[in-house]
């Protein structure tokens, strides 16, 4: 299985876009906390979801309960303690029981997961897809 993620900070639309489509994505699992704020951009939740289906036809949806809370993301804001940020973060995981939320045939298609960071480094895309790779048969991780 192959998971892909990919963050939208520093790409044009354009860039963004041409990535998806050059990479056959067939669906954008959105896992931010904040997907209407006005600094999202081209990827604001209707507009996003309006560009991925007529420029791209990629379906949509934004799973929340993969997101971080908004005190554990202030937290790492403020102190920039990237270890407690990551033990938070699985601890979420873990108590949200994702594993049982998510269902492996989901990702028979090409999916993607999107959050705002460039890179994947220090961004909980990574996290969440090492923790499925730790939890599940074999799994691919490509960062776009």
């Amino acid at each position: 299985m192959k998971i892909f993620t990919i963050g939208f900070t520093k790409k044009s639309a354009k860039e963004f876009f041409e990535i998806l489509k050059t990479n056959n994505i067939e669906q954008i699992i959105d896992i931010r906390l904040n997907n209407t704020s006005q600094l999202a951009g081209f990827t604001k939740k209707d507009n996003l979801e309006y560009f991925l289906k007529e420029l791209c036809s990629i379906d949509y949806c934004h799973f929340i309960f993969l997101a971080p809370t908004k005190e554990i993301r202030d937290r790492y804001i403020k102190s920039k303690d990237w270890d407690v940020y990551v033990k938070e973060y699985i601890e979420l995981l873990d108590n949200r029981k994702v594993l049982d939320k998510l269902d492996k045939s989901y990702f028979k298609r090409k999916s993607c997961f999107l959050c705002s960071e460039a890179s994947a480094d220090h961004c909980h895309r990574r996290l969440l897809v090492e923790y499925l790779k730790d939890h599940w048969d074999y799994i691919e991780i490509v960062h776009l």
